[in-house]
C-alpha cells in the first residue's frame, strides 16, 4: 500500500520533531508498505533543515517543498503555511510524481493542509485521514486569547469543520477530544485516539551505546552528594518553568539541584531570573541530541514536567518527553491539570496543581526525601505502561488498519 503523509513540519532523529512522521513511517515501512512524506523545507522545530528537494530516509521518501525562514509565531510563518498549503494545492502532482497513493494523510499542527490533502484523495481515489496534534483555532483562541472573529481564526476554523466533514478517519492525538469535533461536525464512528509512542529497539540501543555530552557534569554532581532534579525539553511558557524556578526559591534542601536540558524562546530570560533573583541550585545545559536523551536521563534521581493552568488540556495531551521520561524508569513530579494524567493513573510518581509554587516546592522535597528503592519502584510502573501502550510498532497498525 502507498501511503502519503502531508506534514510541515516533518523531521528526523537528526533533523530534530516532529518525530512522530518518522517513527510511524519507518513501521509502516518495516510492514511492507511504501512512504512519501511530503514537508516544508523550513521548521521552527528542526534543529537541521533539508538540504535537498527531495531524498529517501530509513527507505521514507522525502520531498520538500520551498518555504521562507521564520522566527516566533509572526507574519513570516503565515507566510510560510500560505506558501506550503497553496504549493502543495496547485501542484501536487509535481511533488507526487509517480507515488500514487492510496492513503492520504492530513498531520500538520494546522488544519489548512486539509485542503490539498483532499483534493488529492479525491484525484487518486484514496482514503483520507486527519490527524489532528493539537486543536486549531481553539488552541490560538485560548492560550493566545485570540477572538473567534479574527480572520486567521475564522479560517482556521472553517478549515477544522471541513476536515471533520469530508475525512474517511481523524485520528486525534488527544483522547479526551471527541465532543469537541463533534460540535463541529464529525461522527463519532470517525474517531480514533492514537497517542505519542517509542521504538523500544531504539531506545535501548541508545541507552547502551551513546554517552550523553553532560555525563561528566551530572557525574560530578552525584559524586558530591546531590539529588538531581531534572528537567529535558523546550522552555517555552507553555512548559510552566517559571512556577518550576518560584518552587526552586522555597526548597530549602540545599543537596537538591534543578538542572534543566534544553533550548528555547525563553531559555534566556529564565536564566536571567535565576541569576537576578539569586535562585539558588538551578543549572541550565544545551540541548542534547535524541539519542543522547536515554543516557542523560540515567543520570536524574526524578524529572519534571509542567503544564500552564488552561482549559485547552481538558482535552489531554501527549507529550513525548513523558513518554521518555517513563521509559527511563524514572520517578515523575507532574504539575498540571489535565484529564489524562498518567503520572497519577500508573503511580509513577505525584501530580500536584498546575502553577502552584508551593505545592511544586513540597512535591520536589518529597520525592527526593524517597529512598533509591521506592523511587525505582514508582519508576517501573510507568515504563510498564507505556511499553504496554506506546509501542510505535502497534501503534502503525493501528493508525491504518482498516485499510
Amino acid at each position: 500500500m502507498n501511503i502519503l503523509l502531508i506534514n510541515h513540519y516533518a523531521g528526523n532523529p537528526e533533523m530534530g520533531m516532529e518525530f512522530r512522521p518518522y517513527y510511524i513511517s519507518r513501521e509502516w515501512v518495516k510492514a511492507g508498505h511504501r512512504v512519501l512524506i511530503i514537508g516544508g523545507s523550513f521548521s521552527h522545530l528542526r534543529k537541521i533543515q533539508p538540504k535537498e528537494k527531495k531524498n529517501s530516509i530509513n527507505g521514507i521518501l522525502y520531498h520538500w517543498i520551498k518555504t521562507n525562514d521564520y522566527k516566533g509565531n509572526g507574519a513570516k510563518r503565515i507566510l510560510s503555511i500560505i506558501f506550503f498549503v497553496s504549493k502543495l494545492y496547485w501542484n501536487y502532482k509535481k511533488y507526487i510524481q509517480d507515488f500514487k497513493p492510496n492513503i492520504v494523510i492530513a498531520s500538520s499542527t494546522y488544519p489548512l493542509d486539509i485542503y490539498p490533502a483532499r483534493k488529492i484523495a479525491k484525484h487518486y481515489g484514496a482514503k483520507l485521514i486527519y490527524e489532528v496534534h493539537d486543536l486549531w483555532p481553539l488552541s490560538p483562541m485560548e492560550i493566545g486569547k485570540y477572538s473567534k472573529w479574527h480572520p486567521f481564526i475564522i479560517v482556521m476554523q472553517q478549515a477544522e469543520n471541513f476536515a471533520y466533514k469530508y475525512s474517511d478517519r481523524v485520528v486525534s492525538l488527544l483522547p479526551h477530544a471527541l465532543a469537541h469535533m463533534k460540535e463541529h461536525g464529525l461522527k463519532e464512528e470517525k474517531f480514533v485516539y492514537i497517542p505519542n509512542g517509542f521504538t523500544e529497539e531504539e531506545w535501548n540501543e541508545n541507552k547502551e551505546l551513546v554517552i550523553c555530552k553532560h555525563h561528566e557534569y551530572l557525574q560530578q554532581l552525584k559524586q558530591e552528594g546531590k539529588k538531581i532534579l531534572g528537567y529535558i525539553g523546550g522552555h517555552a511558557k507553555s512548559n510552566a518553568l517559571d512556577f518550576l524556578l518560584d518552587a526552586m526559591k522555597l526548597v530549602k534542601k540545599a543537596e537538591i539541584i534543578c538542572v534543566l536540558v534544553g533550548n528555547g524562546q525563553e531559555k534566556e530570560r529564565l536564566k536571567n531570573r535565576v541569576i537576578k533573583e539569586k535562585i539558588q541550585n538551578v543549572v541550565f545545559l544545551d540541548a542534547v541530541q535524541k539519542k543522547e536523551i536515554p543516557s542523560l536521563l540515567t543520570k536524574m534521581d526524578a524529572l519534571y514536567i509542567g503544564w500552564q493552568n488552561n482549559p485547552i488540556y481538558r482535552f489531554g495531551v501527549s507529550p513525548n518527553k513523558l513518554i521518555d521520561y517513563m521509559l527511563s524508569q524514572k520517578a515523575i513530579l507532574h504539575s498540571g491539570n489535565v484529564s489524562n494524567d498518567w503520572v497519577t493513573k500508573t503511580g509513577c510518581g505525584i501530580s500536584v496543581k498546575a502553577e502552584d509554587a508551593t505545592a511544586i516546592s513540597k512535591g520536589i522535597e518529597y520525592l527526593l526525601s524517597l529512598n533509591k528503592e521506592t523511587l525505582k519502584k514508582m519508576g517501573a510502573k510507568g515504563k510498564k505502561y507505556v511499553i504496554q501502550h506506546c509501542n510505535y510498532t502497534s501503534l502503525a497498525k493501528k493508525f491504518i488498519e482498516h485499510y
